[in-house]
């Protein structure tokens, strides 16, 4: 990493107080960054053009946007609120590149979603193949919504010459991720059960699906530098998956989580609900050739730091709870 080059940057980071955000915010200061900005949903809300404006004006001396802000859950939440995800992230991720572009910011680093591909695209995902079909249907109103993103990215650096790049991030997971059954992806939801579980000697837990459907998953720490490595290094229009390159399938990690917590319980699996995507697994070549990101952490030695900090989590809000 150059610290030359973060030394001298004012950096917007939206969805920077969020799960993947406050990690990259933390790269950031590890970096040394100039100045690193956060705006707050209560002082400027991204859906609403005058808020985006007002963002960009009190802030002028911005050189460099990491666009993460975004409405997004797991496979319940999508299905739930389809229109809203849509509208919501075309809306965020179109006004903050078009005023990144007129407030003559240097850069602007769009995040996508591995829910843009298509529902079977050839294994692993390469970024050529982003528009051979439509996307897994549960999820293919917000994965179309950031893939907008790559749309515009690439129309402004046509028609203005704008430096707009598109990261494609697998899953992820870690510390700080979002533990609500209804909401979350499938590694901290999975977690939780299986912590409720133990902890309420419940004799099984219930998982969706089959699990048969393979994921791939990348740790948040590992997507902050694959982030910050792309912001200082590539210049490209063409979209870049960030990911870990190992697959495993649901029913496996789900094995693998139980054995982690301790819980020892039978695992139901209700065939009523929706698998989601077949496979996915990224061709991940193109990141480490353009900027030399490789991720380096160990899943199962994630998993468990992730499971420590959601205990921990529990621990204090309960002693909070004892308080009051």
């Amino acid at each position: 990493m150059s610290r030359a080059f973060w030394h001298d940057q004012a950096v917007i980071v939206t969805g920077g107080a969020g799960f993947l955000g406050r990690h990259v915010v933390e790269a950031l200061k590890a970096r040394s960054a100039g100045r690193i900005i956060v705006p707050r949903r209560a002082d400027y809300d991204l859906r609403q053009q005058e808020a985006v404006a007002r963002l960009y004006a009190d802030h002028p001396d911005a050189t460099l946007v990491i666009h993460l802000a975004a409405n997004v859950g797991g496979i319940g939440i999508n299905r739930e609120h389809p229109g809203l995800f849509f509208y919501e992230n075309l809306m965020m991720g179109t006004l903050m590149l078009e005023y990144a572009r007129r407030a003559r910011v240097d850069k602007f680093v769009g995040i996508g979603t591995v829910c843009s591909y298509p529902k079977f695209a050839p294994v692993p995902f390469n970024e050529a193949d982003l528009w051979a079909g439509y996307p897994e249907e549960t999820n293919a109103p917000y994965g179309l919504a950031k893939k907008m993103l790559l749309v515009q990215s690439q129309a402004y650096r046509q028609e203005y010459g704008y430096n707009a790049v598109h990261l494609l991030p697998v899953n992820l997971y870690g510390p700080r991720d979002k533990f609500d059954l209804k909401s979350s992806h499938v590694i901290p939801a999975v977690i939780r059960k299986m912590v409720d579980a133990q902890e309420s000697g419940a004799p099984h837990v219930t998982l969706f699906g089959d699990g048969s459907p393979t994921r791939e998953f990348l740790f948040v720490r590992d997507a902050a530098e694959g982030i910050l490595l792309a912001a200082e290094r590539y210049n490209g229009a063409e979209p870049v998956n960030l990911g870990s390159a190992f697959e495993i399938s649901i029913r496996d990690l789900v094995e693998i989580i139980a054995e982690e917590v301790g819980f020892s319980g039978a695992l139901r699996w209700d065939t009523s609900k929706p698998n989601g995507q077949p496979r996915r697994k990224l061709d991940v070549s193109r990141a480490e050739r353009e900027f030399g990101f490789v991720a380096r952490t160990d899943f199962r030695a994630g998993l468990r730091e992730t499971i420590r900090w959601y205990r921990a989590e529990r621990r204090t809000a309960r002693a909070a709870a004892e308080r009051v």
